[in-house]
């Protein structure tokens, strides 16, 4: 150990460290090692470079401080307390507890200060190229010559279980070649991970892996070296790559026999672990949550350093302002999250007949919105000419091009969710990103994460079922619908037609807390009767009557209930039961999240309860459909994975037919079917 105790820096870095130790020991929970191997890197960055404001954290200037090793959270939580967020010893105390403000780990608008939910590992690390992207871009943007009101850093301190996640892998390849030199990371190179010392599973040069993404990267020898450290990060700063700096650190720092050990990695060091640690430190043992006087002065610093910071960047606001006013009005616009007056107007109408494949659509949306919503970017992961989701002449964003509205994302499914993240995080912008439905599952961790954080996005999910056709099982997303639908906080649009899409999408930009996902189809579909008038309201709505039963319309024989490629099926089967006397209604359901958000009154109106007799229909599994069938309908899926065929054969062979629906309907009311009505491998020959 070459630390030496007494100096006010090793004062304030102990107090981390004992803080964190404490809190640990208290919950009987959490990861009390980190802090205290991270404590110099993380004590230097925030004295010496964090241009951060305590009592206005959402100050657009500020630097972002993202902890992707998110379970070292008490490492955080020491440092918003210590410099003045608004924690509070007892906070610390209630580490882990329910109601705290300090839960396991960070989260997101829930704790003041903490930029990013993190935690599951590698997403911090993702989160961070996404931030920088934004900063870069909203700079390119807002800055004019003489007045850089965007101009700050992104910092990351990671740990090697991030550096193992492929997410990272995928992130830092992107950084480099973006260029991003606003990016900063910090890694805590304890050799250490909870099994045992990392050489069990990792082996990598990692500094070589980052030299050849095109990183710039230094190693600091000596974890506890914070001239060291501080003079790394100026090289950092100075630097155009994005830079990665492999600090040499311990994990539990001090303690008597859990140093340089895994055993205090994710459990609480003991009584007698603690207290020698406060030792070695030159702490009294016997005190609990101690703060130094001399140390928490020098913490709060923070606090009029940041007045004096968003007081400087108000003033260069008002100059700008004077100089650039309309600039200065859109800028404070899209902080805000507002929309623009009139910027749904320029969305389309389609009139019924033939139609285009809601992907399609959706590409006549995104570049409708582009106009009239400059805050509107995104990208796909190497699917653009399949997605559709390029804004036209709006050019790819590049290091030489941050104009560029266009983001090539690569295949990288899993950084793109988390990138696209960060990006939503750090405000200014409504951004979107695009797929194959299949590979959703590739980024689920980062969309469970947004969904967590009601962070306000849009993913672009296209090639939704089986009618992907001749590219097989392996493309057709049969359960992801129904895996997206059991989120929480994430609303979920099929749309049937391309007046629905447009509705979808209207509806996902004007979502002002939550992720939104639309679904869309490869193939072509007609656009039906009645969408025309009725889709923009009842998109809105989550579900609506497309078409009514003849005579009595408040209580029809039969409601087939469909979402996207098939609710043409409904409405053609509609109108054969109609001519067999069964009075047919037609409801689209595009969004079950929407629709469970409306009153009663209205749901049971589009759904009567007295119409008991109720087919779903849905070329996927189907889970949850029971719900809008009833005990007394039929539920119409799909039971098992597609096939390689063209759309047309495919669809028939797997019984989603008109045909199919008016003999299921009819058997409905006529000979009390109900349950589930599966597409089998019998009805499709083998596979």
């Amino acid at each position: 150990m070459t630390e030496v105790a007494g100096t006010l820096d090793q004062l304030a870095i102990n107090t981390i460290r004992t803080l964190s130790m404490d809190a640990v020991q208290k919950a009987n929970s959490g990861h009390p090692g980190a802090p205290m191997g991270m404590a110099p890197m993380a004590y230097t960055l925030w004295t010496r470079f964090l241009r951060h404001a305590p009592d206005d954290p959402s100050w657009p200037n500020r630097d972002r401080f993202l902890l992707s090793a998110g379970h070292a959270s008490m490492l955080l939580y020491s440092l918003l307390y210590l410099t003045g967020y608004g924690l509070t010893i007892e906070d610390l105390q209630s580490f882990r507890q329910w109601g705290s403000l300090t839960p396991g780990h960070p989260e997101h608008g829930h704790t003041k200060g903490v930029e990013a939910t993190t935690g599951p590992l590698g997403q911090g690390f993702a989160n961070g190229v996404g931030m920088a992207i934004a900063q870069r871009r909203l700079a390119a943007e807002f800055n004019r010559p003489g007045h850089n009101l965007i101009d700050h850093f992104v910092y990351v301190i990671c740990s090697d279980g991030d550096l193992q996640e492929g997410i990272t892998a995928e992130a830092a390849s992107l950084a480099g070649h973006q260029k991003l030199g606003k990016l900063v990371y910090l890694y805590d190179d304890n050799h250490i991970q909870l099994d045992g010392p990392t050489a069990m599973a990792f082996s990598d040069r990692t500094l070589e892996r980052f030299d050849s993404y095109g990183w710039h990267t230094v190693r600091v020898e000596d974890g506890n070296d914070v001239e060291a450290i501080a003079a790394a990060i100026e090289a950092a700063r100075a630097d155009e790559r994005p830079s990665l700096i492999a600090v040499r650190t311990h994990i539990g720092y001090g303690a008597p026999t859990k140093h340089d050990s895994q055993k205090a990695h994710g459990a609480p060091l003991g009584e007698e672990e603690v207290r020698g640690a406060k030792l070695a430190y030159g702490w009294d043992p016997d005190k609990h949550f101690f703060v130094p006087d001399e140390a928490l002065a020098l913490y709060r610093e923070a606090v009029p350093a940041g007045r004096k910071l968003v007081a400087g960047w108000n003033e260069a606001l008002a100059r700008y302002a004077g100089d650039f006013p309309a600039e200065a009005a859109e800028l404070e616009r899209r902080l805000a999250c507002k929309l623009p007056d009139g910027w749904e107007a320029v969305l389309k109408s389609y009139p019924a007949g033939d139609g285009p494949a809601t992907r399609k659509a959706g590409q006549e949306a995104i570049n409708a919105l582009a106009g009239s919503l400059p805050e509107l970017f995104g990208g796909s992961a190497d699917l653009s000419e399949s997605n559709l989701t390029d804004i036209a002449g709006a050019g790819i964003l590049e290091a030489e091009t941050p104009l560029g509205r266009n983001i090539r994302f690569g295949v990288r499914e899993h950084a793109m969710g988390a990138i696209t993240n960060g990006i939503a995080l750090y405000g200014g912008f409504l951004p979107y990103c695009a797929t194959f439905l299949t590979f959703s599952d590739y980024m689920r961790g980062s969309v469970r994460l947004a969904a967590m954080q009601k962070l306000r996005q849009i993913y672009v999910w296209t090639h939704d079922s089986i009618g992907v056709g001749e590219d097989g099982p392996t493309h057709e997303p049969v359960e992801h619908i129904a895996a997206m639908r059991i989120i929480p906080n994430m609303t979920v649009f099929r749309p049937g037609d391309a007046n629905e899409t447009m509705a979808a999408w209207a509806c996902a930009v004007d979502v002002s807390e939550g992720p939104t996902a639309l679904m869309l189809t490869r193939q072509a579909l007609p656009v039906l009767a009645g969408t025309a008038e009725k889709a923009r309201a009842g998109v809105a709505k989550g579900g609506y009557i497309l078409r009514d039963a003849s005579g009595d319309a408040a209580r029809p024989d039969l409601i087939l209930i469909g979402t996207g490629s098939e609710l043409q099926l409904a409405m053609v089967a509609a109108e054969a039961l109609e001519k067999e006397g069964i009075r047919t209604r037609v409801v689209s359901l595009p969004s079950w999240e929407r629709f469970e958000a409306q009153d009663a009154a209205y749901r049971e109106a589009v759904l009567p309860p007295a119409s008991r007799k109720r087919v779903t229909i849905e070329a996927e599994v189907p889970f949850g459909w029971e719900r809008y069938a009833g005990d007394e309908g039929v539920v119409f899926g799909l039971d098992r994975f597609g096939a390689s065929a063209p759309v047309g054969q495919i669809f028939a062979a797997f019984g989603f037919t008109a045909a199919r629906v008016v003999e299921i309907g009819r058997n409905v009311v006529r000979d009390g079917l109900h349950g589930r009505v599966l597409a089998t491998a019998a009805d499709a020959g083998t596979h």
